[in-house]
């Protein structure tokens, strides 16, 4: 699934109806949408060329949006263990705590 692409010129991104829409018009919910599905699927994302952009805004904020999203993409596992290890701390803890009231 692609998620960000360069096409005439223009940055886009793909919004919650999977149509694309220009870079400028995204929101935190769209943002907060697209850092979910980069955790949990196989994402795209057309790479960064300033060049090829030819709208300042949308080079910026594509740049930006980019470099995060794929930064996050590289470290998924890495992301995702740690949330687990948090995880699993907490449960450790519940349950320790539990047998102890329940004694």
């Amino acid at each position: 699934m692609k998620l960000l692409k360069i096409e005439n010129s223009l940055a886009y991104y793909l919004n919650g109806s999977g149509e694309y829409e220009p870079i400028d018009k995204i929101g935190k919910e769209q943002l907060l949408r697209m850092v979910d599905l980069t955790l949990k699927e196989q994402v795209e994302f057309d790479e960064y060329n300033g060049d090829a952009i030819r709208n300042q805004a949308h080079q910026i904020i594509y740049k930006s949006v980019y470099e995060k999203l794929k930064d996050l993409s590289e470290r998924k596992d890495e992301f995702i263990d740690e949330s687990e290890r948090l995880y699993l701390k907490d449960y450790e803890r519940y349950k320790n705590n539990a047998s102890q009231q329940g004694a």
